[in-house]
């Protein structure tokens, strides 16, 4: 894919960029070596003020740079402004708590025959992030705030559509004060992430992303004994017990199923509804999903843009019309509208079964299946028939149903009675093929550093 700005709304590519050469790139990661070895000495209430005046930042520039990342990528502009400040919260959250969060933790030193025993948590180095359109801000974001805070220096390799907002991030750094090449933005092919991530100057990696894109890098980080967390992708189950609030949560399951035009990864893709609330619940859920107003992602009445990519759309298609082939029955939408640019409308999917791809693949966009079960035990199994374990939810005011849920969801994070979504505070990611490590929260900011043990006679 050719590194450029195409509006999604029209197809018009508006501004490309060339790839760094071979001695550009190896300059870029000389220059990273050097800043981390000044950089890892800083203390946290120095970066801790630039943090904040990055988040500041953030808060000035949030009209502007939200236009700009309607265009690169077609999420709505309301969107696109929580998205920017969401990370402007992540990075205050960081700049306060990163100092309590990599202290000392002592240990029993009699216990190990020592007078001091303890575990120190310090910067590792040059983390290469790899890093996905759909969130092009805070998927970033969530990795550059804890990193930079730990001491640890960034180098982003972002998707090849949204080049804008990665240069945009580089210059944020640099302009709230963080050292010269603390975060640099590398501006190269998906071909040439290898070839990065061998380097010796690069000590880890952070992908969020594809499973093929996972595999390939966690194959090359193995293969040179580098740390790596990867955040992949999810097919999450919305369960609705008899209990629930169907009117709640077939709103929330609207807004769950389309939020960033469908392309989430943390987005409720499989329904899975109890047959004494089904009639119901679809008839709500239908009503919702038809009355999504497709259009200009700049005007603020739109709830669904178009989708980032024409190959994105058309693979949305593909597994749509597999499903149809095979004796599914769409609802709502289904048809892509005509004119100019990638958009794809609320899609409701029923009768889907295992010989269909959408079963167990991920859909990218703003397809909802529909399944109807008989009990709790039927629920749970079928949330859990999925190689993917990101997310899930279940809607029941039932604590015991609850509970086994909770105990019982082979997934990273569990909502209950609510949409799954990101916080600074508590742990992101997923387990299965929906990735390794975490992000975020106390573990996301450990997991570049070093837990150094300290043993003192």
């Amino acid at each position: 894919m050719a590194i450029a700005t195409v509006d999604p709304t029209t197809g018009q590519t508006l501004k490309t960029f060339d790839a760094l050469s071979e001695a550009e790139v190896a300059d870029r990661l000389d220059r990273a070596a050097r800043a981390f070895a000044g950089y890892r000495t800083t203390s946290y209430d120095q970066r801790a003020g630039w943090a904040r005046r990055a988040a500041d930042l953030l808060d000035e520039d949030t009209q502007a740079l939200a236009e700009l990342m309607t265009t690169e990528m077609g999420k709505t502009v309301k969107a696109a402004k929580l998205e920017i400040g969401k990370c402007a919260t992540g990075l205050r959250y960081y700049a306060e708590h990163a100092a309590e969060m990599l202290a000392d933790v002592p240990a029993d030193a009699a216990a190990v025959k020592a007078s001091r025993a303890l575990t120190r948590y310090q910067p590792i180095g040059p983390v290469l992030a790899v890093m996905p359109w759909n969130f092009p801000l805070w998927q970033a974001m969530r990795f550059a705030a804890p990193a930079l805070m730990a001491g640890n220096v960034g180098l982003l390799k972002h998707a090849s559509n949204v080049p804008q907002t990665a240069l945009y991030l580089e210059e944020l750094f640099r302009r709230a004060g963080f050292p010269a090449d603390v975060f640099q933005t590398l501006l190269i092919g998906s071909g040439q992430v290898e070839t990065v991530l061998r380097d010796k100057r690069v000590v880890a990696a952070t992908l969020t992303g594809s499973t093929p894109a996972g595999q390939a890098v966690a194959s090359a980080a193995g293969s040179v004994i580098k740390h790596v967390v990867l955040e992949l992708g999810g097919s999450d189950p919305f369960v609705v017990m008899p209990s629930a609030d169907l009117e709640k949560a077939a709103a929330v399951a609207t807004t769950a199923r389309c939020q960033n035009n469908g392309q989430s990864c943390i987005a409720a893709k499989r329904f899975i509804v109890h047959t004494d609330v089904y009639d119901e619940f679809a008839r709500l859920f239908a009503d919702r999903l038809a009355a999504q107003k497709l259009g200009d992602p700049r005007d603020d009445s739109t709830d669904l843009g178009p989708l980032a990519t024409e190959q994105g759309r058309e693979d949305v298609e593909e597994l749509v019309q597999d499903a149809v082939d095979k004796g599914a029955r769409v609802v709502v939408g289904g048809q892509r509208p005509d004119g100019p640019g990638w958009f794809y409308p609320a899609t409701l999917v029923e009768g889907v079964t295992k010989d269909m791809r959408m079963y167990y693949e991920e859909v990218f966009g703003p397809v909802a299946q529909l399944h109807r079960v008989g009990s709790f035990e039927q629920a749970l199994a079928l949330a859990n028939d999925s190689d993917f374990g990101l997310g899930s939810n279940i809607w029941t005011d039932d604590a015991a149903e609850q509970e086994r849920f909770v105990d019982g969801v082979e997934a990273g994070m569990v909502f209950v009675n609510g949409m799954t979504t990101s916080y600074p505070e508590l742990p992101f990611g997923g387990v299965k093929i929906s990735g390794t490590g975490r992000e975020l929260a106390d573990l996301g900011i450990k997991e570049f550093c070093n837990a150094k043990t300290v043993w003192v006679a």
